[in-house]
């Protein structure tokens, strides 16, 4: 018996989510967050790589690899749609692409599947333990 909530209800819940972290990024940050540009970027994506893999990947590490890339990918799109976005309205909502956030974004990535791979193989380690627990107990 699966556990959890189905598919498509994630889907759409990942998708609003996005929807409101796009258009967040497209809004010129408010002066008083702009010295801290860097650790912000880092912060979401290592939040938006947590929340996709709880929603979606649990321990399968194909998965997790997909939501890196994809969230990596995105991170790069939003930077260029940053900076044509002051050329397609014709007035300055936006900075200009900064190959720094896109390494930020990388960082909080990274971050998170740290720490994704070290849960991962904490829980292998308690369900082998467990497994053998319960191997020693019927066998006796």
């Amino acid at each position: 018996m699966k556990s959890g909530f189905p598919f498509w209800p994630k889907v759409f819940v990942a998708f609003g989510c996005f929807v409101m972290a796009i258009a967040g990024f497209m809004i010129k940050l408010p002066s008083g967050f702009r010295h801290i540009d860097k650790e912000l970027h880092a912060a979401f994506y290592f939040l938006a790589a947590a929340f996709l893999n709880l929603l979606f990947a649990k321990t399968k590490i194909a998965r997790h690899v997909i939501i890196f890339i994809s969230l990596y990918i995105l991170g790069i799109i939003i930077e260029y749609a940053q900076a044509y976005s002051n050329r397609f309205f014709r007035k300055r909502i936006h900075g200009r692409f900064d190959p720094e956030d896109v390494q930020s974004n990388l960082n909080g990535l990274i971050a998170f599947s740290m720490l994704w791979i070290l849960g991962v193989i904490i829980m292998f380690a308690f369900k082998r333990a467990a497994l053998k627990t319960n191997e020693l107990h019927t066998n006796q």
